[in-house]
């Protein structure tokens, strides 16, 4: 069995890129496995990626085409739910590892659900913390 993976709202967004089709379908392979069981997301990443997708995408996707996706990826793939505890430990992930409030937010999430990989583009390639390896999926396209 594979290990359980978590999602940064970066990879969802790639999903959609059309100027980056090597990303794109390095992210829709990993949504699209993460979808069967093999990963996840929190709350943050529904927030951060719906902020971007109807305001920032070059053509922004409608309300209604949001509400699908969230209602058909999103909402499945959604396992992390903050607590007064989850915050605390996130403000000890950034203490520890000196990462931004809302990356230690994600590195919490994933934490959180058991996940032994956390694919992101934005943080430390292959740095270890806990139990938890970040993996940059699209590294070898740099």
């Amino acid at each position: 069995m594979r290990d359980k993976y978590f999602l940064d709202s970066n990879i969802i967004v790639y999903s959609f890129d059309i100027k980056s089709l090597d990303k794109q379908l390095i992210a829709k392979n990993l949504i699209s496995n993460a979808i069967k069981g093999q990963g996840c997301i929190s709350y943050q990443v529904i927030q951060e990626f719906l902020n971007v997708a109807s305001s920032k995408f070059k053509k922004p996707l409608s309300l209604q085409d949001c509400e699908v996706y969230l209602k058909n990826v999103l909402t499945p793939l959604c396992e992390v739910y903050p607590s007064i505890e989850f915050f605390s430990q996130a403000l000890q992930i950034k203490k520890r590892w000196q990462y931004s409030w809302y990356d230690s937010l994600i590195i919490t999430a994933a934490l959180d659900a058991n996940c032994s990989i956390l694919y992101s583009e934005d943080m430390q390639h292959k740095q270890v913390i806990n139990q938890l390896t970040i993996i940059n999926p699209f590294f070898e396209l740099c």
